[in-house]
This record gives structure tokens, sequence and C-alpha cells, in this order.
């Protein structure tokens, strides 16, 4: 599957910036190759997009503004027309515009398509659906190609095992697989998680996340429907709003706050979680929740607490606290601080860049692909994706779960997909305590 990540539009960049596993099927083709070597010269690194919605293009975007000798080669999306948006927006882009070199041949359009995009280029940009990113990496791993992974990297615990041992063969073959939790290189946070780590607000002792906002992308109503189109491509269209493809609105959107409280605690995975959560506001389709809060248990006894909201009209915010021994580290509001023992402010360095993070996390990569020393945010992408289903499946069904339960979970949202008529059965809203956990 390779539909995009986003509709083209740029809303949630622009509230970032501001506030055993499932079978593919046919469509997961084995690949078996060892990754090539790219001095720190002017040798061309071909770059591949796989779900050509705002979130890849601008990946795209950032991957040819990160390095001069950097071609933008081939697209791979479901819908032909996404190609084409994406396609006439980076060839628009006056820095970038004339390496964007996609031949008519290299627009793949289907659900193999990400499947003929890898075959032909050395780093390859996974902005598809989260449901079946698993298996795009395995596909890009297996290949032995470079990837930028958004984020999340799964829907279930399968899902997440097997993008688990895709990440192990990415280390094993020395590949470059950097994930998309871009505050992690955010030079701001960056500076407030070191001085959290050093111990400028002494032991930490709670933490408190937010990421309140409206829907990211609502639900068409049913009379929008093209004629002639499979439920399953209605479900597509519509992805953010059925769990199997994005995990829900605190895997897909607020596993980036899961991902500011799993650095605080250094990628320790929690031990255990609770939950509370439902749909206020009636669905018109779809079974995704719309408020969800998480109680995080750590095996110090650090609790950590996450608000995740997409409602219409209320307040919006995107905050983390993280309360300490010797002083409070902020995130929002009175803007990124330490108050308490040590008082510190980030001031940006003289000069400094002032680079936007989606830019840096592809700068640093691609330096690291020239350099021969391809940086790996395998392990901890995948603890961040799976303490936010653990989340979720606390939510959906009211028990607590453990850290171990959610790895092991047999859930299998994602089925199997051979074509456009495969049918798809998607329950209802999940109801807490009835709703098993499985």
């Amino acid at each position: 599957m390779s539909a995009s990540n986003d509709t083209p539009n740029a809303s949630r960049r622009s509230f970032l910036q501001t506030s055993s596993a499932a079978s593919a099927g046919a469509l997961l083709a084995g690949f078996a190759a060892a990754p090539r070597v790219f001095a720190q010269s002017e040798q061309i690194l071909k770059i591949g997009l796989v779900g050509c919605g705002g979130r890849g293009t601008g990946a795209a975007a950032d991957a040819l503004q990160a390095d001069n000798y950097t071609r933008l080669v081939a697209l791979g999306d479901v819908f032909p027309e996404q190609i084409n948006y994406s396609l006439d927006t980076l060839k628009n882009q006056k820095e970038i515009g004339d390496r964007v070199q996609v031949e008519p041949g290299m627009k793949f359009v289907g659900l193999d398509a990400y499947q003929k995009v890898i075959e032909n280029v050395d780093v390859v940009l996974l902005a598809s659906p989260p449901g079946f990113r698993p298996w795009h990496l395995r596909a890009a791993v297996e290949a032995g190609k470079h990837v930028f992974c958004e984020k999340p990297m799964a829907t279930d615990g399968p899902g997440v095992r097997h993008a688990m041992e895709s990440v192990r063969m990415s280390q094993e073959k020395n590949l470059g697989l950097v994930a998309g939790f871009c505050w992690r290189y955010e030079p701001e946070r960056r500076a407030l998680f070191n001085q959290i780590h050093s111990g400028a607000i002494g032991d930490v002792r709670a933490i408190y996340g937010t990421y309140l906002t409206g829907p990211v992308k609502p639900m068409m109503p049913e009379d929008q429907r093209p004629a002639g189109i499979t439920d399953l491509e209605w479900m597509v269209r519509n992805w953010y709003n059925f769990t199997f493809l994005s995990g829900d609105g605190l895997v897909e959107q607020a596993v980036h706050t899961v991902d500011w409280l799993q650095w605080v605690m250094r990628d320790e995975a929690p031990v255990s979680c609770t939950a509370v959560g439902g749909r206020q506001i009636p669905a018109i389709g779809g079974n995704i929740f719309d408020h969800i809060e998480v109680n995080y248990l750590w095996e110090n006894g650090i609790r950590g607490f996450l608000a995740q909201r997409q409602i219409t009209g209320c307040h919006n915010e995107n905050r983390l606290t993280v309360i300490g021994s010797k002083g409070i580290a902020e995130i929002g509001g009175r803007g990124v601080q330490v108050s308490g023992e040590t008082n510190w402010r980030y001031r940006p360095a003289a000069g400094a860049s002032r680079k936007s993070m989606y830019q840096i996390e592809h700068d640093e990569l691609f330096l690291s692909i020239r350099d021969g020393k391809p940086l790996n945010d395998g392990d901890r992408m995948m603890k961040s994706t799976l303490a936010g289903i653990m989340g979720r499946m606390a939510g959906y069904t009211g028990q607590e779960v453990t850290w171990d339960k959610a790895l092991h979970s047999e859930e299998q949202l994602i089925p199997e997909i051979t074509s456009w008529d495969t049918p798809v059965v998607v329950p209802g809203v999940a109801l807490p305590g009835t709703t098993p956990l499985l």
C-alpha cells in the first residue's frame, strides 16, 4: 500500500512547529541486497518517495535540500492525482526543481508501487499510512536501501514485531534509518533534554505532556464518495479515521508527545499503563477515538501522563512539563526553559542556523550516509511507537496494559490485502470494558 500519509496541506506541520507479523500477501516482494557505499563526493544519490501527500512531498523537498548531489527519480502512490500534486509542487520550488528528475516511467501507481520505487533508488522516503509501513520498511531494508521512515512505524503489536526485525536487519547491514520523530532533531528541544539529562532539574519525579488539537483529517461524508470505488479504497482515502490504517490519533499524531516522554526517560520502556478515552463527537465513519488520556508507569515508579484530543472548538495545546526534585523543565507556554535551583532558557548561539527540524533530520541523515556512518534511529523509534500503541490499547479496552502484553499482542488490525477488492471488516468504535484485550 502506498497511499499518501497526508492530504496536500501543511496544517499538521504548522501545529508541530508552534506549539509474528501480519501478512502482506501478494503485496510483499522479496528483496535481498547489500547496501551501496557513497563516498563524500559528487556521486549521485537517487531518492524515491512512497506516499505523495503533503508530508511525503515535504520530506522529498528536505531530502533534496540536504545534499546537492541528490536526485528525486521515482514516485509511488495508489492515487495518481497525489503523484501529480507532489511532482508539480516539487518542480516549482526554485532551489530544487532542476533536481526533480522523475521520468514518466518512474511514476508508479498501485498497491505494488512501493516495490517499484524501492527497486530504482538508493534512499527511500516512506510516508504512506502507518498500517502498511512495516512491510514497506521490510522491503526497503531487504533491498539494502537507506530509509527515512515517517512515524509511527506500525499500528498493532504484530506490525511492531515485524518492524523491529527490520530494524535489526538494518543495523546488521549498516543502513541509515532516520525516523519522522522530528523533535529529536530540533535544536531547542535537544538543548532542553540535555539539561534534563545532565541533572538541571534533579531526579525526574513526573512528566505531563499534551497534544490537544482539532481533527487532523476529518472523515469525508458518504455523499462525497466517488462512484465505483471499493470499500477499501474509500477507507484508504480516509485513512486517518480507521485504526488499522492510522493507529488512532494517539498513535499517529500525539505519538510525538509520547516520544517526548520516552526521551525524558532515556528511552526506557514503561512497564504498564492505564487510560481513559472515547468518542465524544459522533463519527460519520471510521472507528477512532477523539480523545485519550494515558497514565504510564516506569520501573522506578515515575509516572508520565499524556492528554490527547482532536475535537473542533476546543483549547489547543502542545506542551511538556517535567517535574524534578530540583526544578521544572517546560516546553510551551513560557517557552523552552528550566526553572528552580537552575534557571535556564534556550538562547540560540549567534549566527546559529534557523533550519527547521524537518530539514535538520535530512541533513544529518545524508551527511551520515556520505561519511559512511549512517544514522539509525531504529531502536528508539520502535519503543515510542509501541508506547503509543499500548496507550491506545489501554484506552480502547479499559484494562491495564503491560509493555510485554503490548509487544506480544495478537491483535492484528491489518488484514491480508491483495487487491482493492479485498474485504475489510472494520469493528465499531471501541467500548472500554467490553472491547477485549488481545
